[in-house]
Order: structure tokens, then sequence, then C-alpha cells
């Protein structure tokens, strides 16, 4: 128990060692001790006292990369940086100090190009804590405001929430009116209104009236704080990717080993022993790959890509199984009304003009489409009262006297839903005026015009073999939409907690790639192998994802896809050819051609040439993506189009309120 409680401690201590100081002042203070040792005649007429200055500079230096190196064995991890640890250490044993500078210096720089190609800009939980809330305006008697920390906000407290101010904790309204953007969490700019009796979402940014709210929950129950905690989760899981150069090395370092050592057991010369460890150096592994990497996020920030984890680019040419948001990433997210059946005594414009002075209390999608109608239409609109929405019924108001509900057939009472005609294709909602059937609304949400012909590509192409449609959005519209895109696998209706779950599941069977664009895909994005962000709807998503596609288009992913492809090329041509030319010196090395100060000298040329093959990412290249609209759909240029025919839009399902 104290052997391993002691042997912690050492890790402990080597992780601090290793992690206070970074590789590129490592780098930096070794080649001012070399420059030193180099101008030392101009200074120092002893040569002792240049090697001292030398030897003090590589033991200096040697120590943070050294510490690093042990403790990565320590925990059993053997990498190819054994063969520099061994370099280093036999070189300054041997006294061939040049040598081990030489060596530190690959080491050094090659880990600080690495730094450099895999720091991300920010973090998400940082992201998340920028929007926390940290106190809230508690109303206590004749309406007078005092300020509380928002961990003392108990359920039943009566809070003002000013104009553009955070949502602290989950509540109901009790006075105001007003509206709110909860964007944050559904991914999609919809301004919900907000009148007494609806609910209101922690995080939720206030409009411009002052509202007062009752708190359902606390802070750290509320919803802002739970997606905080999932996203905590799985930061804290994110799954480990191995460097490719490590892969490289599982194989080349024993190999380079045993050669050093037959080399000097059979020569008797332990300098042969170093001469081939020093040639041995993975150097191409250490810069070439890390260059080639920096030039493929330069590519891609040029094509308005910003590939924030590196390990994307080795990762995503291998995910087999492809999850896909709906709202927003395979459509537009701008669902239009297409038509409005009137079934009793009302007429097209009563019904938009109740319809869309009720919705303005709703958050779903479709209510937006319906403002729109009104606004087009110059349609006036009326406050209702005694505003209620609930899944079981659907949204009900009081608006002239009237009591209007707009809702889906299949929650209809049976003495209303035989009145109705067959099902037709698209999203409807059906209103019921004073408990009399008053008509329905059709709507479209126009899929993008490269959403199908994306999907057929990566699986004939890239080696997709699963499309997984995963959505939080209504389970009947999703199955509907999935039909018209030729998906089979289908999950409707989740919350962030369960795409969650339902993402590791899959990542726990094959290589996953998601593809999303609100905050509700976050958590499932982070646990993916690879998360991709389509536009910048939300910061927070764009913090979680691997990588993030500006211009929200499909076409652009798979330009990420060939970015990846062609790094990993002169990426591996850079290393294995790397290695080749070293597997050679290796083998001049051992029969005493080459002495270990002429094998470093070498192993520099070789590094030359490595990271210049490398440098070929960056070079001007022809198109990175070969995926090419059919003709029919590239005409498409607007979601606001409309289809000839809405019965046949692949984008249609049913609507439930």
């Amino acid at each position: 128990m104290r052997a391993e409680t002691a042997m912690k401690r050492v890790l402990s201590l080597l992780g601090g060692l290793s992690t206070s100081v970074s590789h590129a002042s490592v780098a930096a203070f070794i080649v001012v001790g070399m420059l030193a040792a180099w101008t030392g005649p101009y200074f120092f007429y002893d040569h002792g006292a240049r090697n001292t200055l030398l030897l003090i500079s590589v033991v200096i230096g040697s120590l943070p990369l050294c510490a690093e190196l042990v403790a990565q064995l320590c925990k059993g991890n053997f990498s190819v940086d054994i063969l520099a640890f061994l370099s280093i250490a036999g070189a300054i044993v041997l006294r061939q100090y040049w040598v081990a500078a030489i060596v530190i210096l690959m080491l050094s720089g090659g880990k600080a190009l690495e730094e450099y190609a895999t720091k991300r800009a920010s973090s998400v939980l940082r992201a998340l804590a920028r929007r926390m809330p940290q106190s809230a305006h508690l109303v206590v008697a004749d309406d007078c405001v005092t300020d509380i920390p928002i961990d003392q906000v108990a359920v039943g407290h009566k809070l003002a929430v000013y104009p553009h101010e955070l949502c602290p904790v989950d509540g109901i309204v009790l006075r105001g009116l007003g509206s709110m953007d909860e964007s944050y969490l559904t991914g999609e700019p919809f301004l919900i209104s907000k009148a007494p009796g609806a609910t209101v979402l922690s995080g939720a940014i206030n409009g411009d009236a002052a509202l007062t709210i009752e708190s359902t929950r606390i802070s750290s129950e509320s919803r802002y704080a739970k997606i905080v905690e999932v996203l905590h989760a799985s930061e804290q899981n994110r799954p480990q990717i191995r460097r490719l150069g490590d892969r490289l090395g599982t194989w080349y370092t024993p190999v380079s080993i045993a050669v050093a050592v037959l080399s000097w057991l059979l020569s008797g010369n332990p300098e042969r022993f170093l001469a081939v460890l020093v040639i041995a150096t993975p150097c191409p592994l250490l810069l070439a790959i890390p260059v080639a990497i920096i030039g493929a996020i330069s590519v891609g920030a040029r094509r308005g890509i910003v590939i924030k984890d590196p390990s994307v680019l080795e990762k995503i040419g291998s995910c087999t199984t492809l999850i896909v948001d709906k709202t927003g990433t395979l459509t537009y997210g701008r669902p239009s009304l297409t038509d409005v059946v009137c079934t009793g005594r009302w007429s097209r414009r009563d019904l938009i003009q109740l319809a869309a002075s009720l919705e303005r209390y709703s958050k779903h999608p479709l209510g937006s489409a319906i403002l729109k109608a009104a606004e087009e239409e110059d349609v006036p609109l009326t406050n209702p009262q005694q505003v209620s929405e609930s899944p079981g019924r659907g949204l009900t108001g009081h608006l002239e006297n009237h009591v209007v509900t707009l809702t889906s057939r299949s929650k209809l009472p049976s003495h209303l839903a035989h009145q109705l005609t067959d099902v037709t294709a698209g999203m409807e909602c059906v209103l019921v005026i004073d408990d009399e059937l008053a008509g329905l609304m059709h709507f479209r949400d126009q899929p993008r015009h490269e959403s199908k012909p994306f999907l057929s590509h990566v699986e004939s192409r890239h080696g997709i073999s699963k499309i997984v449609l995963l959505s939080g959005d209504r389970p009947s519209e999703v199955m509907h939409f999935a039909k018209g895109m030729g998906i089979s696998e289908v999950f409707g209706g989740k919350s962030p907690e369960e795409k969650l779950s339902l993402v590791r599941e899959l990542s726990a069977k094959e290589r996953t790639l998601y593809l999303g664009d609100g905050i509700n895909d976050a958590p499932a994005m982070m646990n993916s192998d690879v998360g991709i962000a389509l536009g910048v709807n939300s910061d927070v998503t764009s913090e979680a994802a691997d990588a993030v596609i500006l211009q929200s288009s499909l076409a652009s992913v798979d330009e990420l896809i060939h970015i990846g492809a062609r790094m990993r090329r002169i990426a591996l041509t850079s290393a294995i050819g790397g290695m080749a030319l070293s597997v050679i010196g290796m083998a001049m090395g051992s029969l005493g051609f080459l002495a270990p100060i002429e094998g470093a000298i070498v192993q520099e040329f070789i590094d030359l040439a490595s990271i210049l093959n490398s440098l070929r990412m960056i070079l001007p290249t022809g198109p990175l993506s070969d995926f090419r609209l059919p003709a029919q759909s590239a005409q498409v240029e607007s979601p606001a189009r409309h289809c000839k025919d809405p019965s046949g839009c692949p984008c249609s399902a049913s609507h439930h309120l």
C-alpha cells in the first residue's frame, strides 16, 4: 500500500515537472546553450569549460522531457519517445554532449509543434460558465427587489427578470408580456413569446420586457445546470486517441533498440549503440506529422472549416457510422405554411389570426411559420388569455371569447377525429374552436438541397455503412422525414441526455461521426469519435465540436473528410519515408560507418526532407471534394422556394403540439 502511494507521488511530481515547462521553452533554452558552447572559443580558452557549459544546458533541458518520458513509462505507455530518452542518456554517459543537445532540440521542437497543432482556442466549460447566471433578483414584500446568490433561490420564490438578462432558474411567468431567446437549447433562432402561465427555462435570454416569474426548480436542478452537468461529464470521459506516431512506433521502437544492443554486443563498442539510437530517434514522427497537421488546419481555415481537435483529421476517415441531427442540419430549420383547409364556419384569415395570436406563446418551430404568414398577409393579432401547452392536449388559449386549441389529429377526441379526411403528407396542425373542428394547417420544412445527395455520397465513397437520424423533434415528424431521406435507423423525441446515451452505445461498437448544430447536440457530439458542428448557431456547440463548418454547408463536411485523407497520406509518406532512411542510417551506424555526431547530423537531414514533404499539405492543389450535386438539386438556391408538389416533399411529417 505504501509502495503504491509512493509511486503515485512520484508520478504526480514527474507530471508536474513535465507540464510546468513548455516544450517551446525547452527548445529555446537548449538552442541558447548550444550557441553559448559553440561561441565558447571567444570567451573560454579552457575546452573543459565549454563542455561543462554544454553539459549544464543538456542536463537542465533534458529534465522536463525525461520526467515526461519516465512518467509515461511508469504508466505502461511504451512509445517512440523511449528512443529519444535512451539517446539522451547514452550520449551523456559517453560524454557526447553535442549529440544529446541535438536530440533534445529535435524532441522538444517536435513536441512544441504538436502542442501548437492541438491547442484549442477555448473550452466548452468556459463557454458555459460565461452564460451561467450568478445571481437572481428576489421580489419581496411591496414588490421590492433584492439580489441574492443563485444557489439561494428556492422553489416558489418570486424573481424579477430584467430586459436582456439570463433567466436564472426554470419557472413560470406570473406577470408581464415579453419574449425569450431559447436557442441555446434548441439551436434554432426563435424568440418565444411569454405571457402569464408560460414556462421559462434557465439560461434563456429575456427580450425587451421585464418579467416576474415563480421558480419551479432550484438552480442546480434547472435545465441549464443539467446541460452543464452532462457536458462536464462528457469532457471528463472524452475518448482518448493514440497519436499516429505512437501507432507507427509500436514496431519501430523495439526493432531499433534490438539493433542498437546487437551492434554493441557484436562490436564491443558502446558508441555504435549510441550511433544507432541517435539515427533511429523518430524525429520524422515527432516533426513531420505535426507539420502536416498544422498545414491541414490552415487548409481547412481557408475553406471555412475550423479544425479545433487535430485528431479529427486522422479519425474521420475511419468512421463507419454517421449520426445526424434533423432540424438545422439536414433541413434549413425554417418551416413555411403551405395551405389552410377550412372545415367550419371560420374563414382562412380568421384561422390565421387566431392561430398566430396563440402561437406567439408557443416554442414550437411551426409557430414562427404561422406568425410569418400572418405578417405577410397583414393579419392583426390579439392578446390571448390563460395560455397553456400540455403534451396531452396541445396549445390552448382564450381569444375573443373563444377557446382555441392547436393540436394534432392523434390528440383529437373521437367525435372530432372522424370528421377529418385521410392523412396527407406534410406537417400539419388542427385548429379546434369552442370544441368545434375549424380547420387544418399544412407546413413544409424544406430539407437542404444537398442533404439526400450528401448522405448517398458518404455511403458510396467514404465507407459510411450506417446512417442514424437522432433528433429532439417529435418522433412522427422525424420518422416521416427519414423515409424521404432513405434513412432506416431513426430516433426522435430525444433529450440531450438520451442522445448522449445512444451515442455512447453506438460508439462502443463502431467509429461514429456526429453532425449537429444545436446545444442539445453538444453532449452527444463530445462523446462521438468525431463531432462536427454545422454553422455557428451556438457557442457551446461550436466549443464541443472537433470541427466547425462556418458556412453551414454539408459539402464542406465532404471537404473535411478529404483534407483528413490528404493529411494522412502526406504524414504517412513523411513518417514512413523518414523511418526508411533512418533504417539505412542505423545499418551504417551499426557497422561503424557513422559516428554518433555524424549520425545526429544525418538524422537532421532526414528530418529536413520529412518536413519539406509535409509542407506539401499547404501547397495549392485541385478540388479537395468529389461531392457533386445532381443538376436538379443544384438549381435549388433558397430554402424559401416551395416545391411544386408539397404532398411529395420528403420533409413532410405530422405536427404534434
